[in-house]
């Protein structure tokens, strides 16, 4: 097997920013991305769900990493999502993506299409033959109707270059259940925010993150808490900060996080259309759940 990559601690799976046309803001994207490797994160997933991937045409997705690679310069590993419509588009970004300077990809099951278990399988062998890069799978039941499967798991266990599992499924027995069937195969990360402490005690050494965006430093002390066993304050963080995490499993999670990050100062809410910014109700409750959190935040050293 390859040598799997340091993908411990907090990787934010970082928002794309947009000017008012819509046209990607380059230069405040590369803003976002810095700002939260100043505040102590260890790693970014750029252009995952929170970062809007499937609203980007293909030049801009390689646009927007080779702007997150120029920023990051090497600090922190940049991992890229590889989500796409088709096996041969897939291979063909994560040939880029290697190029281009990425550090690891994150992929996907092909979109829209739901795949049969063979079919899904293929698919990873497919695009991880395409790549050296170390490559971290995204099980995302819920949002996209497929689940990695252990026995799929199993059948992959000979591709040196697959060597994580970002698992966003809410039933956390997954964690057991992987480790109990693969050991130490797959690095897993835990990748639903409102389950994330419980994947952290269960053998995740990451958490992918939603609303990192907006509260990077209580993300990252609540895993350097659990780091040294510190649970007491594990929890205080957790609790303080679950309202906002189950946003994180709405439907409406990239609108949510992007107006978090605007309230706090980091980002704009600006979504690409299908998508529209929160407005009504939903906006205001959003609101005053970031607020709420600002006003009780935890003392943090």
């Amino acid at each position: 097997m390859g040598k799997t990559p340091d993908w411990t601690g907090v990787f934010p799976a970082a928002t794309t920013q947009f000017a008012a046309d819509y046209a990607i803001d380059l230069s405040a994207t590369q803003g976002v991305l810095d700002a939260l490797i100043r505040d102590g994160v260890h790693g970014l997933i750029v252009m995952g769900t929170v970062g809007e991937n499937n609203s980007l045409l293909g030049d801009e997705k390689r646009q927007v990493l080779a702007a997150a690679v120029e920023v990051v310069a090497g600090r922190v590993p940049v991992i890229v999502g590889v989500s796409e419509m088709t096996t041969p588009a897939a291979a063909a970004f994560a040939r880029d993506a290697e190029a281009i300077g990425a550090d690891g990809l994150m992929v996907l099951p092909a979109m829209v299409y739901v795949p049969q278990p063979a079919e899904l399988l293929s698919h990873f062998r497919t695009v991880a033959g395409s790549t050296a890069l170390p490559i971290m799978l995204y099980n995302n039941p819920p949002a996209y109707r497929v689940n990695i499967g252990i026995e799929t798991l199993e059948a992959l266990a000979d591709v040196p270059n697959i060597v994580a599992i970002k698992e966003s499924a809410p039933d956390t027995r997954r964690f057991t259940d992987l480790h109990n069937a693969l050991g130490d195969r797959y690095h897993l990360l835990a990748g639903l925010d409102d389950v994330a402490l419980e994947g952290l005690l269960l053998g995740a050494t990451g958490w992918v993150s939603g609303l990192t965006n907006a509260f990077p430093a209580e993300s990252v002390a609540l895993v350097a808490a659990v780091a040294r066993g510190d649970l007491a304050t594990a929890l205080a963080i957790y609790r303080w900060f679950m309202p906002l995490l189950h946003l994180d499993a709405d439907h409406d999670l990239v609108q949510s996080i992007k107006l978090a990050e605007k309230i706090m100062g980091r980002g704009s809410e600006r979504v690409r259309p299908p998508r529209l910014p929160l407005a009504g109700a939903r906006r205001d409750t959003v609101t005053a759940m970031v607020e709420r959190a600002v006003a009780t935040r935890p003392m943090i050293s």
